[in-house]
């Protein structure tokens, strides 16, 4: 029966491969296994069926075995097969075994003669086998037959190599005698993985069916193509023999009868047929399994390591524990408070290096979104002229105005404060937006408890909600404060005797650094394929020009375009396209690149867009006016009375000096959004979950079906457990075995130095050389 301890090391491996799939794991073991390799008709299905004695796989011409067979051989005195696919049923009949198999293989494949890579389990008790695990692999074929694809050789070959390349399985390569060993598939593939032979058994078949006269005697005494595990012969039965039902009993006694009284094979007639290749293959995957099982120990025991902290948890836990309910209760709210707090204020563990998140994106809006979207509202100056000259003229009546009115400058000005409202409003909505994102993240943690994620997100996200309009209201408030009292005594407001030099100031203000870099980056250049096509350049923005080279060493510079009399204009996202675009354009209709009248900038994100806007704007890059307004009073000829020239002064004057004041007033607002949205909103936020939280969630409901588990929890950890277990026990029975049983040592290599003296044998090696 082979070597000591055999009987329990094969169903050693069976029992762990059956533990770990049925809790759908694998354990990434890779378990020795002996898998069958062979051309198409080599006779690899009437090995395994005579190993049985019975027949029980499917026959017919073309590729019969569709998809891998873990065929598990069991020694027991009742016989019987079983399927993993279909526990629990006994099948005594094996042509119902055949019918299952081929059901089961035309369930994923149709009845086109497709393959597919997933096995088919099967496991036989037998008091005629010995325990041996094989795994029953397509036949290579060249052609493709009837409706498989036309990459039929390439699938089933690396379907092969899924197998065999592993270092733990044997292969058991099956080489018709009546055709070249040179052209064998199965050796050429096991050589490729195999080189050394370390792992290749080799079996000759249908040696009753060669050429009178000639014989397999040089393969079987591995002289011709030697193997380190030589080769042991076999004799099947044939198609006749298939088809008349003869047994297998009487099958296998014909062959013994065979090999004893063939001239040519008697004398190693103890070393051939079936019975001994079955013990054989028990010997070597026993042996196999004893040399692997050092590294197989040493996974299991790193395995079950990793899963120690998880499951000492689980090892005394109790679902309806009130106590374990409560802690953990207090755990999550604790865990939930630290988890959002450090997404607000940043942290160093676990940083997100694809997006911006939580206090980042809050910061953009704070910074980037919430100044541009002012400058977008304020920067209209047809209509704002035109609102002066009416001022002006309604304040004086029918009479002609000598001197510059005042009260015009502050109805302007409190006109303009009141549009701020909309940005801030708008400011406050998207900072609310983002929290509720980063509530949603935090409470991920809490998805062991289905009714606790529901009610923590629903209890704080109200809470938000509540801040959003008491948050609301004071920034309206701090509008109605800016409202109240124009203050004209500001130190940084201009007055009126300065009024008239504001444009000169601002312009020499606005070159006061021109060498200064406010940004750089990547951008595209959206151009015509007529043109050229769409480049990535990479751009350099200073408070004086904007220029592209070639790439960011900035060695190759490709072009300087100077920001005077340059505006921004929003583009509309292509059809087809994933980028989002913004445009540059001169407002005294020049050609800005070339011959274009704008140049077109794209991005990856609309975040990115909303960035560089932003930065284009402290460069002093506005975008451009709505043209609705403009279109609305180019059309109406009465409102376009030439203003007299005392009347322009005045105008200039007043537009100067709201210019000025609206300039605090937003610098004030810029400064005071974030603050009043920290302290009334977002602090207030991390106070109440740090305080508040528990209390809430207490009166929500009761606090055993606030802690139930889901059902999805409460699986992983069954299944942890028994992967657990299962690799405990492998590790017990692995300790056990491996201290017991004798193993035999791989032969050594063979010599095949004679084989330059014999030239007969020189031609064949050559040819699979080359073929290899």
């Amino acid at each position: 029966m082979g070597n000591r301890g055999m009987e329990d090391l094969i169903p050693l491996i069976n029992k762990l491969q059956d533990a770990f799939s049925s809790i759908g794991q694998t354990c990434n073991l890779d378990l020795p296994q002996i898998a069958v390799v062979g051309g198409q008709s080599a006779g690899k299905s009437s090995v395994l069926e005579n190993f049985v004695g019975r027949d029980f796989l499917p026959r017919g011409s073309g590729i019969v075995t569709r998809r891998p067979l873990i065929l598990q051989l069991v020694n027991s005195k009742a016989e019987y097969a079983e399927f993993l696919h279909c526990k629990g049923r006994k099948f005594v009949d094996f042509d119902e075994v055949r019918q299952e198999i081929e059901a089961e293989t035309d369930r994923l494949t149709g009845s086109n003669k497709g393959i597919s890579p997933i096995p088919i389990n099967l496991r036989v008790y037998s008091p005629n086998v010995l325990n041996l695990t094989l795994i029953d692999l397509p036949g290579m074929t060249k052609v493709p037959v009837g409706d498989q694809p036309q990459d039929i050789e390439h699938q089933i070959r690396d379907m092969l190599l899924q197998f065999i390349t592993k270092e733990s399985c044997l292969i058991l390569a099956v080489t018709p005698a009546n055709t070249d060993l040179a052209n064998s598939d199965a050796l050429k593939i096991a050589k490729e993985v195999d080189p050394q032979g370390l792992r290749t058994i080799g079996v000759i078949t249908k040696l009753d069916l060669m050429d009178e006269g000639t014989d397999a005697r040089d393969i079987l005494e591995n002289k011709l193509l030697p193997l380190r595990r030589g080769y042991i012969g076999v004799v099947n039965r044939s198609q006749k023999d298939i088809d008349g039902k003869k047994d297998i009993r009487v099958a296998l006694a014909a062959e013994r009868k065979f090999f004893l009284s063939h001239p040519a094979y008697r004398h190693i007639a103890e070393r051939m047929g079936t019975p001994h290749l079955q013990k054989t293959l028990n010997q070597q995957l026993t042996n196999h399994i004893r040399d692997t099982l050092p590294g197989l120990r040493s996974k299991l025991q790193s395995q079950l390591l990793s899963l120690e902290k998880e499951v000492e948890e689980y090892k005394n836990f109790r679902p309806d524990d009130p106590a374990r309910k409560t802690k953990a209760l207090l755990q999550m709210v604790q865990q939930f408070g630290v988890d959002f707090e450090k997404c607000i204020e940043g942290s160093g563990d676990q940083v997100d290096t694809s997006n911006l998140s939580g206090g980042a994106k809050i910061n953009r809006i704070f910074h980037e979104r919430f100044p541009f979207e002012l400058v977008k509202m304020e920067f209209d100056e047809k209509e704002l002229r035109k609102e002066i000259s009416y001022a002006i003229k309604n304040i004086h009546g029918v009479r002609t105005g000598l001197f510059t009115p005042d009260l015009a400058f502050e109805a302007i000005v409190k006109k303009q404060i009141i549009k701020l409202k909309d940005p801030c409003l708008k400011c406050v909505d998207l900072v609310v937006v983002e929290l509720v994102t980063l509530i949603r993240k935090c409470t991920e943690k809490l998805t062991s408890y289905p009714r606790l994620r529901e009610e923590t997100e629903r209890i704080v996200t109200t809470y938000i909600r509540e801040r959003d309009s008491k948050t609301k209201d004071q920034v309206l408030l701090l509008i109605d404060i800016e409202l109240s009292y124009i203050n004209t005594n500001h130190e940084d407001f201009i007055g009126f005797a300065n009024a008239q030099q504001r444009t000169a100031a601002n312009a020499t203000k606005k070159r006061a650094m021109p060498n200064q870099v406010i940004r750089r980056g990547w951008l595209t250049i959206n151009i015509s394929i007529m043109k050229g096509g769409s480049k990535e350049y990479w751009f350099v923005l200073t408070a004086e020009s904007l220029s592209w080279y070639k790439d960011d060493e900035e060695k190759e510079k490709k072009y300087m375009l100077p920001l005077d009399n340059l505006k921004l204009r929003d583009v509309e996202k292509g059809f087809m396209s994933s980028k989002h675009v913004f445009a540059i354009f001169n407002t005294e209709q020049r050609n800005v690149y070339k011959d274009l009248r704008q140049i077109e900038l794209a991005c990856d994100t609309q975040e990115d867009v909303d960035s560089w806007k932003a930065s284009f704007l402290r460069a002093g890059v506005y975008p451009e006016k709505d043209q609705t307004t403009e279109g609305n009073y180019a059309m109406n000829p009465s409102d376009t009375v030439s203003m007299d020239p005392q009347l322009e002064r005045q105008v200039e004057t007043i537009r100067n000096l709201v210019d000025s004041y609206i300039s605090i007033v937003n610098k004030s607002i810029r400064d005071l959004m974030p603050k009043t949205i920290m302290h009334l909103m977002i602090n207030s936020a991390k106070d109440f979950i740090h305080s508040e939280l528990l209390a809430y969630l207490y009166s929500a409901g009761d606090q055993g079906s606030l802690m139930e588990e889901s059902a999805e929890q409460a699986q992983r950890r069954d299944e942890m457990l028994r992967m657990y277990h299962a690799l405990k026990e492998a590790l017990v029975i692995i300790g056990d075995i491996s201290t017991t049983t004798i193993s035999t040592p791989v032969p050594p290599p063979v010599d095949d130095t004679w084989i330059a003296k014999e030239p007969r044998y020189n031609i064949i090696l050559e040819k699979f050389t080359r073929l290899t």
